[in-house]
């Protein structure tokens, strides 16, 4: 080698070790190409300096250097927490997971008690119901790819205290949110102007309340990420109030009432989001400049599974209804047409999540908070020893989250035969024999959705969204399936057997992809850290 040849190679070590400082394990070349541009890094600079044609290549150079680097560390003893820390552990995370199923929650007992909620109302006809309903599950759709990639790069930059890149990481992608809100929008009016799918009342409420949401949607995301999820629900209870005032007390129609409701909730959900960012980057403001952000190109690609994911999971959980609402067994002036029963058995059955959801909080914390200190307490002679030791723990907690799922279950099964058999006579509900059919089967796949959300969530704690995404696009698929051949053989309703079917399927693939991340658990955690 050269006197020269060596002069690159140390420059190129010495960035490098410069990276190394501030980032001690990238996660893979993509991560180092944004890095090497918020240090100042161009294409240009990159080839003058060491010949590389674009910052691209030189990062995958770095990324071999960074691969051959070993750091060797003493053991650092994990801290033992103590017995009266566990009850304050398990509330602080039981709650910030049941929390997000406290809308779902407000909205069914809002339905149930003063029959109408921020979105529906139990006397809306038939049209009127279709057409809400297809801008929300639109709205789910279009806005579910945008929360998860708003929740990996802005809560990842907040992590690490940059406030300042997460505020324009975040509000990069609510702008991308509603550009592509307003081109959907734009095209359901050109494609219901050429081809007179809905009437101008449909399509009209089909675009207010598909936007209106949207808007909803990306602001919840930020208080997601800033921690502040509760002010949603008390967002939700300012809204269902105002409808009380204005639908109610001013005798406004209840189609105005919900629009201006739900455009006070969009409007104080994106002021206290920005709020809340303003605050927060003011109180850990660091000193000095903050890096740039990374090239908007290599953000969207960091993200790209986490669109997929977000998008394939909301599809997963609205398209039974969609199968069972397009099934024409009767006379439909729509392709797609509300099944009232269909829907009450849905939503009574998702109540059955609240408690599972907040055990998976807790669950998955403690269990990667456990791996992330002892995993320095082996060898690399010890790797099976770790292996035996995570995968007996992940299948113990695997079985609480089972027997949880189950109580859910049974409790939310008592309370629906309470309002069956009459015990609250101020609620007026009638379930009827496709209902109880819908919400039987619908609770035992939402069993299965709340565990295999768990084994999602451990994929996730390691950065493998890949393997997550090859668990719910193929019960995606099945739940098309299934429930597609179901409701046309034999009735509309049997849409929702799809959908159990696919759970269980989803369940089952993600309890394989996390024993073979377990078995190679080493490795997994070096890539994630």
């Amino acid at each position: 080698m050269s006197a020269a040849e060596r002069k690159i190679t140390q420059d190129l070590q010495d960035v490098t070790d410069e990276i190394l400082l501030n980032r001690e394990k990238p996660s893979d070349h993509f991560e180092v190409a944004a890095i090497l541009e918020s240090n100042g890094w161009s294409d240009k600079r990159a080839f003058e300096t060491f010949g590389f044609e674009n910052v691209f290549e030189m990062s995958k150079k770095v990324w071999k250097m960074i691969q051959h680097s070993v750091v060797f560390a003493p053991f650092t003893p994990m801290r033992k927490i103590v017995y009266r820390e566990y009850p304050i552990a398990f509330l602080k995370s039981f709650f910030k997971g049941a929390v997000f199923a406290l809308p779902m929650a407000i909205s069914v007992i809002s339905m149930l008690v003063i029959r109408f909620s921020l979105w529906s109302y139990v006397n809306f006809s038939a049209e009127i119901a279709t057409a809400i309903a297809i801008g929300t599950i639109l709205s789910f759709l279009t806005i579910g790819g945008f929360t998860q990639a708003i929740a990996r790069q802005g809560y990842g930059y907040i992590k690490q205290g940059y406030y300042g890149m997460a505020k324009l990481s975040t509000f990069f992608f609510v702008r991308l949110g509603y550009y592509l809100s307003i081109s959907i929008v734009v095209l359901l009016i050109l494609m219901n102007f050429f081809l007179g799918i809905f009437s101008i009342r449909m399509l009209t409420l089909i675009v207010l309340y598909y936007f209106i949401l949207n808007a909803i949607w990306l602001s919840v995301t930020i208080m997601y990420i800033l921690d502040k999820e509760l002010i949603f629900s008390g967002l939700m209870v300012l809204s269902i109030g105002i409808i009380v005032l204005l639908f109610l007390v001013f005798k406004v129609d209840i189609i105005v009432s919900q629009v201006i409701s739900l455009a006070v909730v969009a409007l104080l959900g994106a002021l206290i989001a920005l709020a809340l960012f303003l605050v927060q980057a003011r109180k850990n403001k660091k000193d000095g400049n903050e890096p740039a952000l990374p090239r908007k190109t290599i953000i969207l690609n960091s993200v790209s599974q986490y669109f997929l994911y977000g998008f394939s999971y909301f599809a997963f959980l609205f398209s039974d209804r969609v199968i069972a609402w397009s099934t024409s067994d009767v006379y439909m002036p729509y392709i797609i047409w509300f099944r009232g029963e269909y829907e009450l058995g849905l939503d009574f059955a998702l109540l059955t999540l609240i408690i599972p959801m907040g055990f998976v909080e807790y669950i998955i914390r403690a269990m990667m908070e456990s791996i992330s200190g002892a995993q320095k307490d082996y060898y690399m002679y010890e790797v099976d020893k770790m292996y035996r030791r995570y995968r007996k723990m992940y299948l113990v907690r695997l079985g609480i989250m089972a027997v949880i799922s189950i109580i859910s279950g049974i409790l939310i099964y008592l309370l629906l035969m309470l309002f069956r058999n009459g015990y609250f006579p101020f609620i007026d509900i009638t379930i009827t024999p496709i209902t109880f059919f819908v919400f039987i089967i619908a609770l035992i796949g939402y069993s299965f959705v709340a565990m295999g959300l768990m084994n999602t969530e451990i994929l996730f704690c390691v950065s493998q969204v890949k393997m997550a995404n090859r668990c719910i696009m193929p019960a995606l698929l099945t739940t098309i399936l299934v429930g597609f051949v179901l409701s046309r053989w034999i009735h509309y309703s049997y849409a929702v057997v799809g959908m159990a079917v696919a759970a269980l399927l989803f369940f089952i693939l993600g309890t394989i992809r996390v024993l073979h991340v377990l078995k190679k658990l080493d490795y997994y955690l070096y890539k994630a850290t």
